[in-house]
């Protein structure tokens, strides 16, 4: 299975990178959702603690693998593919991110902070059960690639990042207790780091290398 993105660039002996960075995602996936079970579902810490940073260190160990597999393969393919492995590179450290964006959020949890009583914690389980989902469709659309589905994808993850910041905005200037809402803050900022990394894990398929990660013309930078 060519990286079915990247065909119009030539792709030969890219194939397995594909299927590593999906189950890259996967394990990124589980660490986000082991790490909000403890943030906002009442699990311990100290449970699931190891499991994340021992995944952290399977997706960074992944990640500085493949690196290496790309700088043998343009050693050897020449420059007819650096396009293909320039936007496979920048996939790979978007992935990355994603894990240590999960990590961050144990670290919210270990620090003793809980969110399960928050008043809106209905509205922040189904916010993370959608971020959830957003990791399984990234990874359907690496493994089998629809342009029109990867542009919807992009567009929805979009308007979840401003709906995200328009959280952050508000607990930014609320009038409630610094230990109700800074938590939430920084939460919320983490998600948005997340969703934009998968955003861009995504838009590496149809955006051109120079713009991806901006919006507005290259006005707007998503990755700040």
């Amino acid at each position: 299975m060519v990286m079915s993105f990247f065909q119009n660039t030539g792709g030969a002996g890219l194939d397995h990178i594909e299927s590593r960075a999906v189950n890259m995602l996967g394990d990124a996936r589980h660490s986000f959702d082991l790490a909000n079970g403890a943030l906002i579902g009442g699990l311990e810490a100290d449970v699931i603690a190891e499991d994340i940073r021992a995944t952290d260190r399977r997706i960074n160990q992944a990640e500085q693998d493949l690196r290496s597999e790309l700088v043998v393969h343009v050693t050897v393919q020449g420059t007819a593919e650096i396009g293909a492995v320039l936007g496979l590179v920048l996939l790979l450290k978007k992935i990355e991110r994603i894990g240590d964006q999960a990590k961050n959020i144990l670290d919210l949890a270990e620090s003793g902070i809980s969110l399960t009583g928050a008043d809106d914690i209905a509205d922040i389980r189904l916010e993370q059960q959608e971020v959830s989902t957003l990791f399984g469709e990234a990874g359907q659309l690496l493994a089998e690639f629809d342009e029109v589905r990867a542009e919807r994808y992009v567009a929805r993850v979009t308007v979840l990042m401003a709906q995200f910041q328009a959280k952050i905005d508000r607990y930014m200037f609320s009038d409630l207790p610094g230990r109700e809402v800074v938590p939430l803050a920084i939460y919320y900022r983490y998600l948005k780091r997340i969703v934009a990394n998968l955003r861009g894990v995504v838009g590496v398929a149809i955006e051109p290398l120079p713009t991806i990660d901006y919006l507005d013309d290259g006005e707007t930078d998503t990755d700040d």
